[in-house]
């Protein structure tokens, strides 16, 4: 009985260490966070400046464009992620919950953008694509949202809800170009600089 009482005294600290080990690793996402902030904030500014003159293309160059700035993502994703995995505490309770999330949110996104794709297509009004900027940051919200249960941090579920309210802000400005710059502006605020703080939260090993 002895034994067994040990066993299960042993088997609850070991638990204990696992629980202790996710909340306290700090989350590998930073450098993936900054890419898309700078890939797709610049991606939107392009389109602005498209859409208001200043460079004169076919429009189809806008499809383009961001088929162009998901192609880079996804190939500077696959370098980041492998850097990721010989980082301390990638396996962490926390790195692969948030890393589960952000992986989802960036399918979800994936697939609303074909289906706002097909949608324009089919009706032949392109107006259905202003929803995407929208779309995104709600995901985003929600991925923040898990981070900070994950970690228990306070700035991260500020940011989850500076994701909501830009969602709520952008589709403020859904008829004008404008939208595309106030969207740059949300992605460096709720992608950028939170990822470099990320970033700055990394150490070289993780007890």
């Amino acid at each position: 009985m002895a034994r067994d009482t040990q066993a299960v005294q042993d088997d609850i600290a070991y638990l204990r260490g696992l629980a202790h080990e996710g909340r306290n690793a700090p989350l590998l996402a930073g450098p993936i966070l900054v890419t898309a902030g700078v890939v797709f904030g610049a991606a939107s500014l392009v389109q602005w400046a498209i859409q208001a003159g200043v460079i004169n293309v076919n429009p189809w160059a806008q499809l383009w464009l961001w088929v162009a700035a998901g192609v880079i993502f996804a190939g500077v994703l696959t370098v980041l992620i492998g850097r990721m995995r010989t980082k301390p505490g990638f396996n962490s309770a926390s790195n692969r919950s948030v890393g589960a999330a952000w992986e989802a949110v960036g399918y979800g996104i994936f697939v609303t953008w074909l289906a706002l794709v097909a949608l324009s297509v089919k009706t032949g009004n392109w107006s259905w694509m202003a929803v995407m900027p929208t779309a995104v940051l709600v995901a985003y919200g929600s991925a923040w949202m898990i981070g900070a249960a994950m970690t228990r941090t306070r700035w991260m579920s500020l940011t989850a809800l500076a994701s909501y309210a830009g969602a709520v802000v952008v589709a403020w400005f859904v008829t004008d170009a404008l939208i595309f710059p106030v969207f740059t502006a949300v992605l460096v605020a709720v992608a950028l600089v939170p990822g470099l703080i990320l970033m700055r939260q990394e150490p070289s090993e993780i007890v």
